[in-house]
C-alpha cells in the first residue's frame, strides 16, 4: 500500500478544493496504520437513463480510490430522483415517477462497469433507509438544519430574491443527501463544485448524529457541447458514454478547439505533461487541432464502447505521438473521416457566435445571423432546395427550429460551412 503522503498527491490532482485537506489526510494515516480502507461516497440521481462524460470526472476518481485500495459507495438516489436536486435551478423541477426512476437507475448498474470495477464497487440505494424514514424521524432531520441556513444556498437566495416559488420538499433535498453520508457512515464524499453546499450539509449532520464528519473531494464541472453550460441531460448538450461509438466520436468532434483542451484535461488518460506537448505542437503547427481531436475522440470511444476502463497509450505516446489501439475506436475514426472526405468537409471550419433569442430559435434567422446566407428569402429558398443541412442532417422544413444548449455545423450548398455557437 502506498503511503499516506503519497496517495494524498494522486487523489489530489484534478481536485478544485478538499474540505478538509488536514483532515482528510489524517483519514489516510489512519486507513495506511490500521489497513482498514476509507468508505468513499459520490451520489448519482438517475433523473435520465444516461451516464455522461461529466459523471465520469467523479468516476474517474473513484477508480482512483479502488485502485488504492479503499471502498467506493456508488450511490443510486433513487429515493432523492423523485424530488429533484434543485442545484442551479430556476424553477423546481417536475418530479419523475418511482417507475422512471427505476428504469434509469437500472441503466446506471450497467454503465459503470465502463469506468469502475464492478468486483470493487458496492451499488446502494438510498431509498434503503429513507423509505423506511417514518414522518417523526424526518421531522427530526429536517429540525437540525435552519431556514436562513438554506437560504445561505445561491440558487434558494436568488429564487427568493426574486419571489420564484421555493417548495418545502426541495429544501429536503440537501438534507437527504446529507443524511446519505450519515446512513453510510462516509469517510469521504465526492462531488461537484455545485454540490459544495449540499456536501458541507452532510458533514454537519454527521456531527449532529455524532460521527467523525466526510473529507469532501470537490471536482471540477466538465461543459457540454455548447462550450458554456456544465454538461447536463436536461440540456441535452451531453455525450452519453452509452451512446454508439458513432455518436460518441462525432459529438467530440463537434466541440470547440478550446473546450477539446478541457475534456483532454478533464476526461483523458492522456498525462498532462504530454497535454502540454500536445498544446505546443499544435500552437507550433506540427499537429493539426483537427488531428488531436480526432485522437481524443478515437480514445473515449475505445474506452466506453469496447466494456474496458482505458484505452492505454502505447510508449509513443511519451513523444507525444499519442497512438490508440486499433479497435472501435479507429474505426470510428475511419467512418467519420469517410463520410466527412465524401462531403469535402474543412478542417478549419469557422466558429461564429450568435446571441440566442429565446431557448429556440428559428434556423433561417440562424443562417442570416451567421452570414451564410445574406437575406430571410436566400435562406428559406435554399432550406426548400434541399441544400441546408444542421448536423449532416438535410433540412428541409423553413420553419425549423434549433434549441440553444448545443453547437452546430451549419452547411449551405456544397462549400460554405460554419460552425454556430449559441451564447
Amino acid at each position: 500500500m502506498l503511503s499516506a503522503n503519497e496517495q494524498f498527491a494522486i487523489l489530489k490532482r484534478g481536485t478544485v478544493e478538499i474540505l478538509i485537506e488536514e483532515e482528510f489526510l489524517k483519514r489516510l494515516e489512519r486507513s495506511v496504520a490500521s489497513g482498514k480502507p476509507l468508505r468513499v461516497k459520490a451520489g448519482f440521481d438517475p433523473t435520465a437513463p444516461d451516464i455522461h462524460l461529466g459523471h465520469t470526472v467523479l468516476l474517474n476518481k473513484m477508480r482512483q480510490f479502488q485502485e488504492l485500495g479503499h471502498e467506493v459507495l456508488f450511490l443510486i438516489g433513487d429515493f432523492t430522483g423523485m424530488i429533484g436536486d434543485p442545484t442551479g435551478k430556476s424553477e423546481t423541477r417536475k418530479n419523475l415517477t418511482k417507475e422512471e426512476v427505476v428504469v434509469n437507475a437500472q441503466s446506471y448498474q450497467a454503465q459503470i462497469s465502463k469506468v469502475l470495477d464492478p468486483g470493487k464497487t458496492k451499488i446502494v440505494f438510498n431509498s434503503e433507509w429513507m423509505s423506511k424514514m417514518t414522518a417523526e424521524q424526518l421531522v427530526q432531520l429536517a429540525a437540525k438544519h435552519t431556514v436562513a441556513r438554506m437560504l445561505e444556498r445561491e440558487d434558494f437566495k436568488k429564487r427568493y430574491q426574486s419571489e420564484q416559488p421555493i417548495s418545502i420538499h426541495e429544501f429536503l433535498y440537501p438534507l437527504i443527501q446529507g443524511y446519505d453520508s450519515v446512513a453510510l457512515q462516509a469517510d469521504v464524499e465526492l462531488g461537484g463544485t455545485d454540490q459544495k453546499f449540499n456536501l458541507l450539509v452532510g458533514r454537519e449532520l454527521q456531527k449532529e448524529y455524532g460521527q467523525e464528519p466526510q473529507a469532501l473531494l470537490l471536482m471540477p464541472l466538465l461543459e457540454g457541447l455548447d462550450g458554456v453550460n456544465k454538461m447536463s441531460k436536461s440540456l441535452g448538450n451531453y455525450i452519453g458514454i452509452n451512446e454508439p461509438a458513432k455518436e460518441i466520436f462525432g459529438k467530440v468532434m463537434s466541440v470547440s478547439d478550446e473546450l477539446m483542451y478541457r475534456y483532454y484535461e478533464l476526461v483523458s488518460v492522456v498525462s498532462l505533461p504530454n497535454l502540454e506537448k500536445i498544446k505546443a505542437d499544435i500552437k507550433s503547427g506540427v499537429l493539426h487541432p483537427m488531428e488531436a481531436k480526432k485522437r481524443l475522440a478515437s480514445e473515449l470511444v475505445d474506452r466506453f464502447c469496447t466494456g474496458e476502463l482505458s484505452a492505454r497509450l502505447s510508449a509513443t505516446e511519451a513523444q507525444g505521438k499519442a497512438e490508440f489501439r486499433a479497435t472501435v475506436g479507429q474505426s470510428a475514426r475511419q467512418e467519420f473521416e469517410k463520410v466527412f472526405s465524401k462531403r469535402d468537409m474543412p478542417e478549419d471550419i469557422p466558429v461564429v457566435d450568435i446571441a440566442w433569442e429565446g431557448e429556440r430559435m428559428k434556423l433561417v434567422k440562424i443562417m442570416v445571423l451567421t452570414k451564410v446566407v445574406t437575406s430571410n428569402s436566400e435562406a428559406r429558398r435554399m432550406i426548400q432546395q434541399g441544400a441546408v443541412e444542421v448536423n449532416e442532417k438535410p433540412i428541409k422544413d423553413i420553419d425549423a427550429e434549433l434549441p440553444a444548449s448545443v453547437q452546430y455545423i451549419l452547411r449551405v450548398g456544397k462549400k460554405r460551412f460554419v460552425r454556430v455557437a449559441p451564447k
